[in-house]
This record gives C-alpha cells, structure tokens and sequence, in this order.
C-alpha cells in the first residue's frame, strides 16, 4: 500500500499573474491528481504587500471585510478602500489596495501619493478600530508615508506657510510640519507589516533601492532622496518625535513602501516586523511544517531578495526549524523563474521547478500561469513519490 503524505502549499502571490489563493490552489490541484489519497493543505501567504489582507481573512475566524468608500489614488483617481476588521478589534489595512503601483495610469515617481491609506485609515479608526496593522509592500509613491498622515491630519508647509502638494518631490521644499490636528494612534497601538528591511536613506534605502522601480530617473532619485532626508531632519524638532525612538530612519523597515514605515514610526510611534514572519504566525504556518512531507512556497521570480524578508525566505527558515526539531518536511520551490539555485538557510536543498521552463517561454508561462502552476504541483507530488525528492528538480 502507498504511503500518504502530507503537504503544505504556502506561496506568495504570483505578481502581475495569480494571487496567493489562486497560486496555492492550482499547485494543490496537481498535486492531488497524481495523488488523491494525500493530505493537502493550503496555506496561502503575504510578506505585507499584495495578498495581505487575504491570507489573515484566511487564517483568522470572524473577520470581516469593511468598505472604507472611494478613497485617494496614488495618482490622485479614485478608487475602493476597505481595511479588515478581526474580531478582538483590531483593524487591518494593506497599502497595496489603495497607494499600491499597479493602480498608477502612468508612472509619477515624485508626485504618487500615499494619502489613500489615510483616508482607509481613517474609517477604521472611526469605526472603532483599539489597534491597526498595516501591510507595508508594492507602493507606488516614495512620500515618507506623508500622503496617508496628511489625511490623518498632519501638515506640510513650506517656508512660506503654504501646504506642499502631495508626493515625494515637493519634500525638499518642506520648511516646518504642524502636528496638532494629527490623530493619536489607536489605544493598541500599531504594528507595520514590511516586506523589506531597507532604511530610509542611504544606498539601501527608500530612494535609492526601490524608486527606480517605480519609475524614477537618478535626478528623480536624488530629489526624492534629499526630501526624505528633508522630512526627517524637520520632524527632528516636533515634540511628538521627541516621545519616539530616536533615529527612527536607521530603524530596519523605515525604508519599506518609499519610506510609509518611517512616518508612522517616527509620529505614531509603531512596531516594525517582517510581515512573512507575522503572517505565517497568524496562519499556522510552522505548526503545519512541523507535521507536513512537503511544504511548497514559491513567487514570481526567485532571486537574492527572496531571502530578505520575502515569503519563499521566510518559508525555508520555517522548514530548517521544523527539521532541527525532529520533523521529516522537504521544502521545494516553484517560482516564474530562478535567478540563482533555492537553499535553506542551514543549506538543505530544495526541490524546485521554473513555470518558464515547464511552459517553454516566458509569454506562456504569463499566458495562463494557472496551467502551469498545476503542472508545477503535478511535478512536485511525482517528485515525493519517488525516492529522492530533492533528485528530480523538474525545473531549475
């Protein structure tokens, strides 16, 4: 008689193609076709950008999806806000939905806007939020978060007592900022899920690291640079920043969404963490580990960043320590396509398989990702059932 295993499906949204959901369940398809008899679980996962408020929809009963209204675009266009209610009142809202870059019409590195996670904000807090998480990943803007506390009261005036247009450009003119009408944090504070540990400034930060993504020019990276420093070097002198971590720039994660995680550090005096670690915290996703044969993570494209913070990263770190413990679980890999080689961090290898390579170019692997997400999982249940799992790769 076959042995049955189990397995655990966690990835990351499939960026531009599936999200999380879609990805876990196309990969847990295949794998139940070639074996049926096999315990599949289904764990999709978010790192605090994309996907966010779907995997804690997920993974914590009696949460409730609430319709904040049309909020503030990143270019200004309005669109739908909705944050997540849990049931001990905590509010989550996810910056992808309202401030993200897929919601640009075109690219406008200095002038995109994080005001719309404000108004999301908001609502929330009006609503009765005791305390917020917010996922911090795949901004449009790189505003310092200014956008979302302007709409949360805060005040930028330039040197002629004149309010600055929004964005990260007119940062370099900001002369004096008014945190009186600024609303107070909720009572349970606030904790911000980033999917990176950049600083604000310097060559790892904000600016300099994650700008030129989102379109801008080394001019353009230098004038968002020198606001950011600008913003930082004027909030220096406000008392609220007085009550808070000093240097709050330094802070790991400071950097994450153009710098949205040192806003909120610096005037709200929020929490940091790895949004893939607190996420796969809230859907169980180590206690599966430490029962499962295989545990499957995967992403858009496998590269040096998947393990800085990223879900694949966090996913293997999670399967060394079920392993350390005593558990029998093989991580593998299924991603777009690989840049390099997946290990574990304790440098175990992982199974892996490219949709590039299963579907023989880059245009088909985008023309219907499910199929060969599907085909990925049939790969990968064909590879547990053999004797060597980390021998048949399928892919890169």
């Amino acid at each position: 008689m076959r042995v049955t295993l189990k397995a655990v499906i966690a990835p990351d949204s499939f960026k531009g193609s599936l999200d999380a959901a879609a990805a876990a369940a196309a990969i847990g398809s295949g794998w139940r076709a070639v074996r049926p008899l096999d315990e599949v679980v289904l764990l999709p996962q978010a790192d605090g950008g994309e996907g966010t408020l779907d995997a804690i929809a997920t993974a914590v009963p009696g949460s409730r999806l609430r319709d904040a209204g049309p909020v503030t675009g990143p270019d200004g266009r309005p669109v739908e806000g909705h944050w997540l209610e849990l049931p001990d009142g905590t509010a989550v809202v996810e910056l992808a939905l309202s401030s993200g870059l897929p919601l640009m019409g075109v690219p406008d590195p200095l002038g995109a806007t994080t005001r719309g996670l404000g108004e999301v904000i908001a609502a929330a807090l009006d609503a009765g939020a005791a305390a917020l998480v917010i996922g911090l990943g795949g901004s449009a803007s790189t505003d310092g978060g200014t956008g979302a506390l302007r709409a949360l009261g805060l005040e930028l005036l330039d040197a002629a007592g004149s309010p600055l247009a929004d964005g990260g450009g007119a940062l370099g003119r900001l002369a004096r900022v008014d945190v009186s009408r600024l609303r107070p944090p909720p009572p349970l504070g606030v904790r911000l899920l980033g999917d990176v540990t950049a600083p604000l400034l310097g060559p790892a930060g904000a600016a300099a690291v994650f700008a030129p993504q989102k379109g801008a020019s080394a001019a353009e990276v230098a004038a968002l640079e020198a606001g950011l420093t600008r913003f930082a070097d004027v909030l220096r002198g406000t008392p609220v920043a007085a009550a808070r971590p000093p240097q709050p720039e330094r802070i790991p994660g400071a950097g994450a969404a153009g710098g949205t995680g040192f806003g909120f550090l610096a005037l709200w005096g929020a929490v940091v963490e790895a949004g893939s670690a607190a996420i796969a915290e809230l859907t169980g996703l180590a206690a599966a580990a430490a029962s499962a044969d295989a545990v499957l993570t995967g992403e858009g494209r496998y590269d040096a960043t998947s393990s800085t913070g990223k879900v694949v990263g966090s996913t293997l770190s999670l399967v060394d320590r079920a392993v350390a413990a005593g558990a029998s679980a093989r991580a593998g890999v299924i991603a777009g396509s690989f840049a390099s080689t997946p290990v574990t961090p304790a440098g175990r290898a992982v199974w892996s398989a490219s949709l590039v390579e299963l579907a023989g170019s880059l245009e088909a692997a985008l023309d219907d990702p499910a199929r060969w997400l599907y085909a990925a999982g049939i790969a990968a249940a064909s590879a547990w059932g053999s004797t060597d799992p980390d021998g048949d790769s399928g892919g890169d």
